[in-house]
């Protein structure tokens, strides 16, 4: 008699593939929500995220330099003073300008 376990000659047919294969799509589904609808854990400011955060150079958030980025990106403060108080930032730091 051929069912849907039995495939031909007694053995098991493709449908055996079914509820594993199901399964798989209801884990991958249940992860892929909860990453979405939970915040992200034990990222640093190197796994991404604007410039001004200090990405890769260790430099904190609020930090004189990103403080100063941020007013240049919102638009509080045009190019050249941007680039003015960043020089005297920077030579205060003993950095070269």
């Amino acid at each position: 008699m051929n069912t849907l376990a039995h495939w031909g000659d007694g053995g098991p047919g493709p449908w055996i593939l079914l509820f594993p294969l199901l399964w798989a799509a209801v884990i991958a589904g249940a992860v892929l929500l909860l990453r979405r609808v939970l915040p992200p854990r034990g990222r640093g400011p190197s796994h991404g995220g604007p410039p001004w955060q200090g990405r890769g150079t260790g430099e904190a958030k609020d930090s004189a330099t990103g403080l100063l980025a941020r007013r240049f990106a919102a638009g509080e403060i045009d190019e050249d003073e941007y680039w003015l108080r960043l020089s005297v930032l920077n030579e205060s730091k003993g950095e070269p300008a």
